[in-house]
């Protein structure tokens, strides 16, 4: 009996290959073979006539979707119905969630299988998990693919109707979405926070107190028994003490005043306190979780996380990785458990095992958290894997082994110390057992946070005791306003309010950046002018879909069709028909909203006029009866725009730019501009004798203000030759490129040498021996940059054994195999080309420009023979004419010799 099993990836098919009886076939969908129509062109002829077409939905019949199968996908469609053709039997074995399912009941629908069918599922793949999945196989859950299919739907519906509002109000290209809009309005709100905060200024001591030979830092608490105002009592909108507080402020001549007061006065410890504390570890992985913390500890997007974890599942080290979960079977615990045993000791287990319950709202189908796979955790070290796969590897075993470790015991300790009138207050923590600290401590977001397993020591203080104060300070502070979002906070808030589900959060964020809507500044999340201007026009005009309320009640109306609870088509009618439904609310909004109006972008604090152009944001300031507009540069956010920055950019468009100052050689003037790539120098003005004037771009976080003359030079003087290698004799140079500063060894016609300057390495100084340094080094990227990791590896080609990969190049992703790339065709996903495919999509490439070649070449000799064949003619013609007149000339020689005669 012949079985076939279809899974999604190549990479799931191979590993799951090893594990089933070998009459069983195992191929891959990569991914969905069908979907809602793409663009305009999969649109069957059928339909193109039809209004609701362009959705892909027929909104008008009970909201049927259209589905097509994209052209990348009839290939691998074909394949399967032909490997379907010889099975006696068919196993989905697509992933447990509700994008598997549907991926499932999809195969179902085009393939027509008329062999029985099963539906295998399991969240790990070791060969205990596929046996026993075999042995409990199910039917495909309509309640899962209706929730799926309602889910793309509803997607659908709004990025559909919306966007093409957006692009006709504001600008083209623009997209709205469901989940997306909702959360870029949270990185607005923030923003908004943040231009309104008011900062409030004050003034505490800090000292370093030694009690026999041990120092340690105390702060000041007190002042007359009253508490000193802290960052905590200030009102964020007024940048003043909140209104009833009793607190003491102290300003810079205050606190200068009470430390020149009680510095050589007599400290008194007057009170110590300890207070016993535990800490319990953190439940497993849920894919969130997992997103936050990579975030934090590796510096990896939720992207790329998502990726790498997809791998690590797919090649069975991990199990599932789209979970709400954080439940553990008890196979896991009982795995978890023997490592704490085997590498920490008993004592370091916890005394019962440990069993976590998920908070999250409506937490889905996967039913474990995710975890190293199979009966035996495999350590890190012990798996061979390395780089970015290691390091998420390791991050998981660590916080499932921690799962189930003791608790840490600690006691906090806190001292009152007194001087005179003033209060001071010293803190310490003691780790009295470790516990899990010794396996895993979660992360913070906020940075300046110390890890909890760091004890802050005191030395032994009793009431009575009288330290000697070595040091005092008075130090200035200034409140902060809220935090940007980063990835894992926006992460961790989204799935706070039941917003999106664990599949959407990679998607989200990387579509919020790719579309221009926030910039990622030091792991923070900046949005932009486009980003204000969108979330204005959505809140004022279609309020409902940028709440987070809202949104989460969508997100648990989609959880209830999952389970049967709720019905999907009254929903959707509701939701787009209704009296308050998306397609009536456009069509009488679009009215009302004016283009003017839409495109302006309202910033607090600024009285300047913020528009979004063809060419992107500007600002328009009136200048006596004229209206004065200036282009903002693409790296300046909201956040950077205050009257300052307007009043720059103003001056520019009307003076000019500023002048740094005049070149030493040429005497002519070094002027600082702004322009649409960014800062730069520029030396001499642009004329028509000049139309070209030199030019240098800033190195990155160098700001205008900061160029002095002699860096300006410096900058203009690039690309400098530091001098000649000391082998091959070519120049060596330095310059600043498309990615930063670089060296550059020139060896003409054997081609150029690149290298990466490091973060220490200063363009304008670095010397010709650190230059001889970094050339020294392994070439690593393409420009000399840092190792360009593929985006995915998808093995060997089956020809030569080089590595096939996936990139991320400056036009988007490509499948490199030597000299040969190929873009990622559209429909296709990073995780669901498969090497069969993009062997295929090489070999088509290099046959498309040995065609090219070959055309060209046959095209040249045709032209040399249609050249020799012309040229043969003529010379053929030439020697007939010259012929027949040398005959002719004959002919009447011999005439005249014979009438001669």
């Amino acid at each position: 009996m012949s079985t076939l099993v279809i899974v999604e990836s190549p990479t799931k098919a191979r590993t799951i290959r090893n594990y089933l009886p070998s009459n069983y076939r195992v191929e891959a969908s990569m991914g969905h073979i069908r979907d809602l129509p793409s663009s305009a062109d999969e649109i069957p002829a059928t339909y193109k006539k039809e209004d609701w077409s362009q959705l892909g939905v027929n909104v008008r019949s009970n909201f049927e979707p259209l589905y097509v199968v994209p052209k990348n996908k009839k290939q691998v469609v074909k394949e399967l119905k032909a490997a379907l053709k010889v099975a006696d039997e068919l196993i989905l074995a697509t992933d447990e969630d509700r994008e598997g399912e549907s991926i499932s009941w999809h195969l179902q629908q085009v393939l027509k299988p008329k062999v029985p069918i099963k539906r295998m599922v399991f969240h790990e793949i070791t060969r205990e998990a596929i046996r026993k999945a075999l042995d409990d196989c199910r039917n495909v859950d309509e309640n899962l693919v209706r929730a799926q299919e309602t889910r793309r739907i509803l997607d659908r519906l709004v990025g559909y109707t919306l966007s093409p509002l957006l692009w006709k109000k504001i600008a083209f290209g623009l997209s709205a979405g469901r989940v997306q809009s909702v959360s870029v309005r949270l990185l607005v709100q923030r923003e908004r926070e943040r231009r309104l905060f008011q900062s409030g200024g004050y003034w505490d001591l800090k000292a370093v107190l030694q009690q026999e030979k041990s120092p340690f830092d105390a702060k000041l608490a007190t002042v007359d028994g009253k508490k000193i105002a802290t960052g905590s009592d200030f009102d964020p909108n007024t940048g003043r003490i909140v209104e009833g507080r009793d607190v003491v402020l102290l300003n810079e001549a205050d606190a200068i005043a009470l430390k020149e007061k009680i510095f050589d006065k007599t400290w008194t410890v007057s009170n110590t306190e300890e207070r016993p504390t535990t800490r319990k570890p953190a439940p497993p992985f849920t894919t969130s979780t997992l997103q936050q913390e990579a975030n934090r500890k590796l510096g990896i997007s939720a992207k790329d996380t998502m990726r790498v974890a997809q791998k690590l599942y797919e090649e069975g080290y991990i199990t599932y990785m789209r979970t709400d979960s954080v439940h553990l079977s008890q196979q896991a615990i009982a795995a978890a458990r023997s490592c704490v045993e085997e590498m920490y000791g008993k004592q370091y287990l916890s005394p019962k095992p440990k069993q976590y319950t998920s908070k999250s709202k409506g937490a889905q189908e996967a039913h474990e958290a995710i975890r190293p796979a199979g009966e035996r955790f495999r350590t890190p070290q012990e798996t061979g894997l390395s780089s970015r796969e290691f390091s998420l590897y390791d991050l998981i075993w660590k916080r499932t082994v921690a799962c189930q470790m003791a608790n840490a015991r600690l006691t906090q300790i806190a001292v009152t110390i007194d001087v005179e009138n003033a209060g001071f207050r010293a803190t310490g923590k003691r780790i009295d057992f470790p516990g899990f600290f010794r396996a895993y401590v979660e992360g913070s977001d906020d940075p300046d946070a110390a890890l909890e397993n760091q004890e802050v020591i005191l030395p032994p203080l009793q009431v009575g005791d009288t330290p000697t104060c070595k040091e005092l300070d008075a130090i200035e502070h200034e409140t902060q306003p809220p935090a940007r979002y980063t990835e894992a906070s926006l992460v961790k808030t989204l799935e706070s309010r039941g917003i999106g589900r664990p599949s959407t959060y990679a998607t989200i964020l990387s579509t919020i950046i790719d579309r221009g809507y926030a910039q990622m500044r030091n792991k923070a999340l900046v949005p932009t002018f486009t980003a204000f201007a969108v979330t204005r026009l959505l809140e004022e005009h279609f309020p409902d879909l940028v709440d987070p309320h809202f949104t989460s009640r969508m997100e648990q109306t989609l959880d209830e069709i999952a389970t049967g609870e709720e019905q999907w088509l009254p929903y959707l009618k509701e939701f787009y028909l209704g009296e308050q439904g998306l397609e009536t609310l456009v069509q009488v909004r679009a009215k009302d909203i004016e283009p003017s109006s839409a495109k302006a972008v309202q910033l607090e604090n600024l009285d300047a006029k913020v528009k979004i152009g063809k060419f992107g944001p500007y600002i328009e300031v009136q200048n006596g009866d004229t209206a004065v507009t200036a282009s903002i540069p693409p790296d300046l956010t909201p956040a950077d725009l205050n009257p300052e920055q307007v009043a720059n950019l103003v001056r520019q468009k009307l003076d000019g730019p500023d002048k740094i100052g005049l070149h030493p050689e040429t005497g002519e003037a070094i002027y600082s501009l702004t322009g649409n790539y960014g800062p730069y120098v520029q030396l001499g003005e642009k004329t028509e004798e000049n139309p070209k004037p030199k030019r240098s771009s800033l190195p990155k976080g160098v700001k205008l203000e900061d160029v002095t003359l002699e860096m300006a030079v410096g900058l203009l003087a690039l690309p400098r030759t530091l001098g000649t290698h000391p082998a091959t004799g070519a120049p060596i140079k330095t310059s600043l490129g498309r990615f930063g500063p670089y060296v550059v060894h020139d060896q003409g016609k054997e081609g150029k040498d690149y290298r990466s300057l490091k973060k220490t390495d200063d363009v304008l100084t670095i010397s010709l021996e650190r230059a001889l340094e970094l050339l020294a080094e392994p070439k690593r990227g393409r420009g000399g940059g840092k190792t360009k990791a593929p985006l995915r590896e998808l093995g060997e080609h089956p020809e030569d054994k080089e590595p096939v990969n996936i990139y991320e190049g400056p036009y988007g992703k490509y499948i490199k195999h030597g000299k040969v790339n190929v873009g990622v065709p559209e429909g296709e996903t990073v995780e669901s080309v498969s090497l069969e495919t993009a062997v295929k999509l090489l070999a088509d490439k290099a046959a498309t420009k040995t065609k090219k070649r070959t055309t060209t070449k046959k095209k040249t000799t045709a032209k040399k023979t249609s050249a020799k064949k012309t040229t043969a003619k003529k010379t053929t013609a030439k020697k007939t004419t010259a012929k027949k007149t040398t005959a002719k000339k004959t002919t009447a020689k011999k005439s005249s010799t014979q009438s001669k005669e």
